[in-house]
């Protein structure tokens, strides 16, 4: 217990604070920096005269090393010293301003690396703050204010920043920059600010000291009074914020009440210290009026109040002036209000009650650039003085308790002053530059209440601190005389910031139960930018050659030196500890010292053991009302525990080994491990891959004794209890006990004997069994039989002890006993352990109540137990778990999703509700990236296998080797058959699908360019078989996850009205261009799901959901097929509405189309969009407006060009070949044009048009074969044919007229030809066909197909006869 520096806050964006107030120097030249780094080289190697020692040169040494670096680096370390700091005492607020900038720093918590909260100071505003031209920033102060709230314990309401400029002014700003108070009492510059607040007088006889602040001029001195000022600035601040809320009703704020005193017979002042008030005693005052008034003076019944105050300066070095109350009347100031120019004229108007401002402009800017008045001071004469016509005074310092001052000067020395003497008591020298601060710390409470005078007032200790910036060194002394007691090496670019006082607003009737959160003294590393306090303990204060305490503290650091010296010998070490525990007097330190012996890692244990008996021996022959009880049971009770430690230690190490005899009762046990061995050893083969761990945590690490001693402690009856600290403590704690026993290294009984015996709790040694047991599965799993045989021998050893099974336990209740077991394995997700833990402990409990049932009643009757059928329901369970988990434990195949294996327990599987079984498969499946048609074949040969159990029961042994063989192929599909064969209702087929549709969605939501995910659910949602379930789903599909990226895609597209480019996608709805095109074509199919799944709804009855029964206590939220079947049933014309515009969608992305879909719907079908599908809308009904048919039809039509056009050309594709529609085939699928038909009819567009459409594209494209297909469906063949009859024309006439190779039969055909049939040829344009060049007999043929269609009487049947005789010319020529 030492002085001691404490970091408690860190500066933020120093950089930033630097960068903003020397802005104007950044553009120096380099050769001036070049000659700031000499000087400041030159200037940090010339304090050779400051040191005190030869180890000081080293000291300089490195600190001008480190000075070099920083300055070579750009970071200038001491720009700092160069601004003006003020720190407030609550350490909240910090102010840095330089000429005419400033920087506040505000209080913020923040959460580091190690998740630990610690507090910064972040820049929270920064500008100007003088408003005169050529002024700059002297001194500032920050004062807290406090809250006048009943509610309020100490923390203050908010913070003024006093600055005070070179002009004279002095004004008041709230934290965050907002001018309150601008004040001019004097014409000179401010020299120093200094606050003085309220402080609890700790004793009857002290004069309470009323609040001021004091504004020091180079001749004058100005005092505020506190209270009026604590006024002044509440009335502001409120004014400021009612005109910032737009003006309201305006107060008049109490004028300033101050005193103004022009200090005499002193030629300079730099510095100066209010004391406060002060009265003399009769004696001081009597000499006081004879020197002054002579022999025949006269004296005042009472003596006059006076107040005190101390210059420093030069001629004289140190004045004392004292003022009598009463002899100069209070002045009062104006308050002028400063608003800023940003406030509007509304601002203006409402505070233009009391600041005056209700005239014109002009007159307004008249009064702003006179002065106002500033009145005379009062003369005010010095008492006396330290006269030393050499030295000049650079600081002054006043302590807490107002009876002493620091003083520094030019000379270097710091000098010690007593205010009400008048005297120098004290020097130190070597102090050039120094700062200075006070720490008053209060007696501890422990030390106090066991001294003799406990009952009068808490003592007070004071402490000078002395920086001294020069040497680097932060100094601690002892007042008034005393030592150093402290000494840190800080560095030579640090500021000690004093404030030397607290809360303003504070008196001695709200301060009652206040606990003031303010630091007294910090110190600023301006390199690093920490915070740190100086925590001093009081007994510093007596550290004299008779203090016992001192002398004990000074033995306890020589132990804490020995302790950590790895080199010591254990004998010297032994000798050396127990020399200094004996020597120690005090109790407390005796505890302390121990206490770190006994948490030492390298102390032997046999070396604590003769310590601790030593000083046991010793404090029991001491007188015992001497004795400290509390260091005399700690003393024991270690003691008992490392005697504990050794015994164990022994057992592990010990040669002997307990014969196991041969016991017939673990039949049982040895059945149920055959049945489930296949099962254990295929979840031992997945979980035996290697895995990376430290050293220290491997479990097989011997348990040092520090480690044993800090798990247990003694109780009061003499026994001991384990405390529950961390899960790896806990898990050390039971391999040191049972790991021996379970692994057959020790003696189980005998170990079990030493734990009773010691006084350990059966209860608590289980729970340390148990967890050991599951903690060490890999080795369990090893060597599972001898396992299971050590864990019965301890389990019945530890049950059979006293207080384990209660006497009293009737065989029809739960036994807390064994529920502790059930608990653990139930929590437990090392299934395969928990499931041995559990055979083991279902075996010993039979046995338990199979003997007390005999007690009981005849032996021929079995004992049924409650308890025996919860270990049934568990024994279920774990087995039903160690399924589950081995299948989640399978690695995913390489490229799968991957990701880390789910856990799963009892616990956890029942936490999950009904359908949390499903869950954590679809999880897995997710991450094993199963199809979904590889899926329903697992599970359909799940159903195939139990139905062939059923029917071929008596199969001979070779089908069974047949089918093993069979099944080892697919490991997966057997682990997936088996669990669910455990789960035939929780992992039905539909229930599966469901929650693989679910966990497919949801991955995609996460990552939606993965459209793979999206249209893997819809197929998983296809394999649901009930209809209810899969209407559910897809309702809760689109409310949760596609309405809103539907919506916003369509809004875009309406917006931009065409496809969209990629940035606008990801913009707006989250996914790129292509995810977007194939996530409308997915919102196709689901909405064409939920129609098909509403449609049949009504044919198919509800299924009914069912749990298996061991599984039946499952609690938490519902299912996924629960919400499901809550689901309120759609209205079909709003699904099939949606659908249409998914479909129009789709479309106008997949063929990049340009089209508003939303502008293809009336008024009552846009607003029917996007709402809730469960809801009846308003929908479009009779004949569509023809402009909106017209619309619909002409973009359809455009649908089917472009798909025509992305059909692969007939001389590379073989005809009759189809791919698979899927959403994925884009343009190319052949299931466009039924869909545009289909579309066609829900958009009252007549279909025979687009039959037409696509017949006359096909043959554009040269097609014929699928046009002649889509031709038997038209209706209208007139149309068709005149249509067909142009595109004949065409190619004929490229092939006549257009041909680059025209042979001269084609010529001379050409002459042959009618004059009618060739004038209409050499009007056709070939241009338009997009496949001109098409075979001979594939344009007779549709020639041919033109007369049957035509009717005779029709107007061009001459015509197309014509056309025939020239194709057949043609074909006959070539």
């Amino acid at each position: 217990m030492s002085c001691s520096l404490l970091e408690f806050c860190r500066l933020q964006e120093l950089t930033t604070v630097r960068d903003f107030l020397f802005l104007s120097q950044k553009s120096e030249s380099a050769e001036e920096k070049t000659q700031t780094a000499e000087n400041e080289l030159s200037w940090d190697s010339s304090d050779w005269e400051a040191s005190w020692d030869s180890g000081q040169n080293k000291e300089d040494e490195a600190t001008s090393a480190t000075t070099v670096e920083e300055e070579t680096t750009g970071k200038r370390a001491p720009w700092l010293q160069d601004c003006v700091v003020s720190l407030s005492p609550c350490s909240d607020l910090l102010v840095v301003a330089r000429e005419q900038k400033a920087v506040f720093l505000s209080a913020k918590w923040c959460t580091d690396d190690s998740g630990r909260e610690e507090m910064t100071l972040a820049v929270s505003w920064t500008g100007t703050l003088s408003s005169d031209e050529g002024e700059c920033v002297s001194s500032s102060v920050c004062i807290p204010l406090a809250s006048q709230k009943r509610s309020s314990t100490g923390r203050p309401d908010w913070t003024c920043v006093v600055v005070g400029f070179t002009s004279g002014h002095v004004r008041f700003y709230t934290e965050s920059g907002v001018l309150l108070l601008a004040q001019l009492l004097h014409e000179d510059p401010v020299l120093r600010l200094k606050c003085r607040t309220y402080e609890i007088p700790r004793h009857p006889g002290v004069t309470e000291q009323q609040e001021e602040l004091s504004i020091l001029y180079p001749a004058a001195l100005v005092t505020i009074d506190g209270f009026s000022l604590f006024q002044s600035l509440r009335a502001c601040r409120n004014q400021v914020a009612r005109a910032t809320a737009a003006g309201s009703d305006v107060i008049q704020p109490p004028p300033l009440a101050y005193k103004k005193w022009a200090l005499q017979d002193m030629d300079t002042i730099v510095d100066h210290s209010s004391v406060g008030i002060m009265t003399l005693c009769v004696f001081d005052q009597m000499k006081n009026a004879s020197i002054l008034g002579g022999f025949n003076a006269s004296v005042k019944g009472s003596p006059p109040a006076m107040s005190q105050y101390v210059t420093v300066g030069g001629g004289p070095y140190t004045g004392f002036y004292y003022a009598v109350e009463g002899s100069s009347q209070p002045l009062l100031s104006h308050v002028a209000l400063a608003v800023a120019s940003k406030l509007t004229s509304a601002l203006f108007s409402a505070a233009s009650g009391w600041l005056g401002w209700n005239r014109h402009k002009n007159e307004e800017e008249a009064v702003q650039k006179q002065n106002p008045k500033v009145e005379p001071a009062t003369p005010l004469g010095i008492r006396f003085g330290l006269p030393d016509s050499r030295r000049h005074g650079e600081s002054v310092c006043l302590s807490p308790c107002n009876t002493l001052a620091g003083v520094t000067d030019d000379f270097g020395r710091v000098t010690l002053m007593d205010l009400a003497r008048g005297i120098a008591i004290r020097m130190w020298k070597g102090y050039r530059d120094a700062q200075l601060g006070w720490l008053q710390v209060p007696e501890e409470r422990g030390d106090r209440d066991s001294s003799p005078s406990a009952s009068l007032p808490r003592r007070h200790a004071l402490f000078l601190v002395i920086y001294a910036p020069r040497r680097g060194i932060l100094e601690v002394w002892g007042m008034q005389q005393g030592p150093r007691v402290g000494a840190f090496t800080v560095g030579k670019h640090c500021r000690l910031l004093y404030a030397g006082y607290r809360l303003m607003g504070v008196n001695s009737v709200t301060s009652k139960g206040w606990q003031l959160h303010t630091q007294q003294v910090c110190l600023l590393d301006t390199t690093t930018g920490a915070l740190r306090t100086i925590n001093i303990p009081f007994h510093l204060a007596l550290s004299d050659k008779k203090s016992e305490r001192a002398k004990d503290m000074h033995l306890t650091k020589r132990l804490t030196t020995i302790l950590r010296s790895r080199e010591v010998e254990p004998d010297i070490l032994e000798s050396e500890a127990k020399s200094v525990l004996l020597d120690i007097k005090h109790p407390a330190i005796k505890k302390q010292a121990l206490e770190s012996l006994l948490s030492n890692k390298n102390t032997p244990v046999s070396c604590l053991v003769n310590v601790i008996s030593a000083l046991n021996d010793t404090l029991k022959r001491q007188d015992p009302e001497e004795v400290d009880t509390a260091l005399l049971q700690l003393c024991s009770s270690q003691l008992k525990l490392l005697q504990l430690y050794t015994n164990i230690q022994e057992l592990h190490s010990g040669a002997d080994r307990e014969a196991f005899t041969e016991n017939d009762s673990l039949e049982g046990i040895e059945d149920e491990l055959s049945r489930v061995g296949p099962a254990l050893q295929r979840y031992a083969d997945l979980t035996a891959r290697p895995s990376v761990s430290f050293a220290q945590d491997s479990p097989d690490s011997p348990m040092p004794a520090q480690a044993f001693l800090s798990t247990l402690e003694c109780t009061e009856d003499e026994g001991l209890r384990v405390t529950r600290g961390s899960e790896a403590q806990w898990n050390h704690l039971g391999n040191f006990m049972f790991w021996g026993c379970l692994f057959g290294k020790s003696p189980p009984h005998k170990v079990c004997n030493t734990l009773q015996q010691a006084g350990i709790s059966p209860q608590q040694l289980l729970s340390l069994l148990l967890s050991v047991w599951l903690q060490r599965e890999k080795e369990v799993l090893q060597k599972p039989e001898e396992a299971v045989r050590n864990l019965h021998t301890l389990l019945v050893v530890i049950s059979d002890m006293k207080g384990a099974v209660e006497e009293s336990w009737d065989l029809q209740s739960i036994s807390p006993w064994w529920q502790q077991v059930r608990c653990t394995c139930i929590q437990s997700h090392n299934a395969a352990a928990a499931l041995l833990a559990a055979f083991v402990t279902h075996h010993a409990a039979k046995a338990s109540i199979t003997s007390r049932g005999d007690s009981k009643f005849q032996s021929e009757w079995e004992a049924v137990s409650l308890e025996l059928e919860q270990w049934v329901v568990c024994v279920n369970q774990l087995e039903d778990v160690l399924v589950l988990q081995t299948l989640l434990l399978m690695p995913p195949p390489q490229g799968a999703a991957g990701g880390a294996a789910a856990q799963c327990s009892i616990k956890t599987l029942l936490e999950g509700g009904t359908g949390g079984i499903a869950d954590s498969v679809s999880k897995w499946v997710f991450r094993h990236n199963l199809a979904p048609e590889r899926l329903k074949d697992i599970l359909q040969k799940k159903e195939d296998q139990e139905a062939d159990e059923r029917s071929e029961q008596r199969a001979g042994e070779e089908k069974e080797k047949e089918e093993k063989t069979k099944e080892d192929a697919d490991r997966t599909a057997e682990l997936l058959v088996a669990v669910c064969q455990r789960f035939p209702h929780s992992l039905s087929p539909d229930l599966l699908f469901a929650h693989c549709c679910w966990e497919y969605v949801v991955q995609w939501n996460k990552d939606p360019e993965e459209d793979r995910y999206f249209w893997l659910a819809l197929e998983h949602l296809k394999l649901v078989s009930s209809p209810h379930i899969q209407l559910g789903i897809s309702a809760m599909m689109w409310s949760t996850f596609i309405v809103k990226r539907f919506s916003a895609a369509a809004f875009l597209m309406e917006k931009v009205g065409k496809a969209p480019k990629d940035r606008l996608f990801r913009r707006d709805v989250g996914m790129g261009d292509k995810a977007v095109t194939s996530f409308l074509g997915c919102c196709v199919q689901l909405l064409q799901i939920l129609m098909e799944s509403d449609s049949a709804v009504e044919e198919v009855p509800s299924p009914a959901l069912s749990v298996e029964e061991a599984w039946c206590g499952a609690e938490g939220p519902a299912s996924l097929a629960e919400l499901a079947l809550e689901q309120r049933g759609v209205h079909y014309p709003l699904v099939q509405h949606h659908c249409l515009l998914a479909s129009l969608l789709h479309a106008g992305m997949t063929f990049s189309l340009k089209v508003k879909p939303l502008s293809l719907f009336d008024s009552k079908g846009k607003n029917a969009f996007f709402r809730d599908l469960t809801t009846i809308q308003l929908m479009p009904s009779g004949d569509m407006d023809p402009s909106l048919v017209s619309l619909r039809q002409e973009f359809l039509l455009r649908v089917l060009t472009a798909w025509v056009q992305a059909i692969e050309d007939p001389s590379s594709a073989a005809p009759g070949t189809k791919p698979p529609p899927a959403p994925s085939q884009g343009p190319t699928a052949d299931w466009w044009p039924s869909l545009c038909l289909e579309l066609g009819s829900l958009m009252q567009v007549n279909p025979d048009i687009l039959r037409r459409h696509i017949v006359c594209e096909l043959y554009n494209q040269g097609l014929d074969h699928r046009a002649e297909e889509v031709m038997l469906e038209v209706e209208d063949k007139d149309v068709l044919g005149s249509q067909l009859l142009v595109l004949t024309g065409q190619r004929l006439s490229y092939s006549l007229l257009h041909s680059q190779s025209q042979t001269q039969a084609a010529m001379e055909l050409l002459a042959r030809l009618p004059p009618t049939l060739c004038t209409w040829l050499k009007a056709m344009d070939p241009s338009e066909l997009r496949c001109p060049l098409v075979a001979l007999p594939q344009t007779s043929r549709l020639v041919g197909r033109l007369i049957e269609i035509l009717p005779e009487n029709h107007a061009q049947y001459s015509l197309a006869l014509h056309l025939l005789e020239a194709v057949d010319a043609l074909t006959t020529e070539d």
